[in-house]
């Protein structure tokens, strides 16, 4: 196994791997593509490179470390693993395919499928996916969807995820609330947060609430206020910006209320304290109460800091509206290359990283919501309240729209939300400006 990386490495984060103790037979997984030999069926090459999206260290040391050698001596493959950062990740595999080098397998969010269908980059996998034993479809059931476009299957989830609200029970207590009644509202959420946060000759020191608003943060946070609120980003036909709205306005003003304006609770403005270190993390270091983290980081975090009393709230509603809503569903995937010469080897990888010990391990060793339903009676989920609470809260995960063009959109919203976050323009304006932009994109892309 060979690895490689295109970006910075972390230190590892201090948690615990269970590493199976026997190497796993691939004919045990039940997810075979039918070619019995490990190699590959096309040209006989026994070699595949796979790119991984992110550069959580964790992962890179579980993936590298353990997965892939362990699949590489029962199968008797080569695997060449890159990781690489995810605001480089769209722009490097273009360049790939451009000059033809192109990974056999790439992994990326659902939300750029449609995108690479559009291009005809895509292996479709729905006929992999159909010689599936039934059970194994039956425990991939609510996964398998996020990575379908127009009803057929391109990506396999390696996780589900969603964004919550992590809090520090004991800095509730000192402020007069009930950690064991967190906020079930937006408006609740401001109010105890303003009574969290501290200040300094009129600036903020201790974050009642951060929120993330580095560029990709920036939509996921807009999203699911968006979604609380009742609206929605896209609309229903896919043609048409509609978070140019009431509701729209609404969450961006809230959003835009939390770092500015004298009612401000938080102050890390455009810091991705989201792919902190664990020991960098808001909540350890103590410079917020409450923080919207990944269950991957909220996992490490609790399991780092035992002696901090950290939950997890429900997704908060904004008052008036339904249930809330929190960006998430289908996590990164792996999708195979449609011009790879080693698709059977690519399928078997794949099938190898969703088999029931492997996705486990995955999704144990870096803190995400396991793909598989499943999992839920596992000693992993069962060990920890943390991802009990995530998948408790997984039917208000919503996903982004799979719409083409779906990366340039959410790259242009971010621009307009950043400049309305940093009082550049108005929550109206910056939207309108928005949606001007994104019915651009829509149209050249239907």
């Amino acid at each position: 196994m060979r690895a490689t990386r295109s970006s910075s490495w972390r230190t590892p984060a201090p948690l615990a791997t269970t590493a199976i103790a026997a190497a796993l037979a691939l004919s045990a997984c039940g997810l075979g593509s039918g070619n019995s030999g490990g190699g590959n069926a096309e040209d006989g090459t026994n070699s595949i490179s796979v790119w991984f999206p992110g550069t959580n260290q964790t992962e890179i040391d579980l993936v590298t470390k353990t997965i892939v050698p362990r699949f590489e001596k029962d199968t008797g493959a080569q695997v060449k693993v890159t990781f690489l950062d995810w605001p480089d990740l769209s722009t490097k595999l273009n360049a790939a395919f451009a000059a033809d080098t192109a990974p056999d397998v790439f992994g990326h969010g659902p939300a750029a499928v449609a995108d690479f269908v559009k291009n005809d980059r895509l292996e479709p996998l729905t006929g992999y996916v159909a010689k599936v034993r039934t059970s194994d479809r039956d425990d991939l059931s609510a996964a398998l969807p996020g990575g379908q476009v127009n009803g057929t299957q391109y990506l396999i989830p390696l996780s589900m995820q969603g964004n919550l609200i992590a809090y520090h029970a004991d800095e509730f207590k000192k402020a007069g609330l009930d950690p064991d009644q967190p906020p079930a509202t937006w408006e609740g959420v401001q109010a105890a947060a303003e009574k969290l946060t501290k200040r300094s000759d009129g600036k903020i020191t201790h974050a009642g609430l951060l929120l993330p608003t580095h560029p990709i943060g920036l939509q996921q946070t807009f999203a699911g206020l968006l979604g609380s609120a009742g609206g929605r980003q896209i609309s229903e036909d896919g043609r048409k910006a509609a978070f140019d709205s009431p509701e729209g306005a609404k969450a961006l003003k809230y959003f835009v209320g939390t770092y500015q304006g004298s009612s401000a609770v938080g102050n890390q403005l455009g810091t991705n304290y989201q792919d902190a270190p664990v020991a960098q993390q808001p909540l350890v270091t103590g410079d917020a109460a409450m923080a919207v983290l990944a269950p991957q980081v909220a996992e490490q975090v609790v399991k780092a800091n035992p002696e901090r009393d950290i939950r997890v709230m429900p997704v908060p509603r904004f008052d008036g509206a339904g249930d809330g809503e929190a960006l998430g569903g289908a996590g990164p995937g792996l999708m195979i290359n449609k011009d790879s010469a080693h698709k059977a080897l690519a399928w078997k990888f794949i099938s190898y990283m969703i088999s029931p010990e492997t996705s486990t391990e995955y999704t144990k060793g870096i803190g995400a919501i396991p793909v598989r339903a499943s999992a839920a009676t596992s000693d992993y989920v069962k060990q920890s309240p943390v991802i009990q609470q995530f998948m408790k809260e997984a039917t208000h995960f919503k996903p982004n729209p799979n719409v083409p063009g779906w990366t340039q959109i959410r790259d242009t919203l971010a621009k307009y939300l950043e400049q309305a976050l940093n009082k550049k323009a108005t929550p109206k304006e910056a939207l309108d400006q928005a949606a001007d932009e994104v019915n651009t994109i829509l149209d050249s892309t239907n």
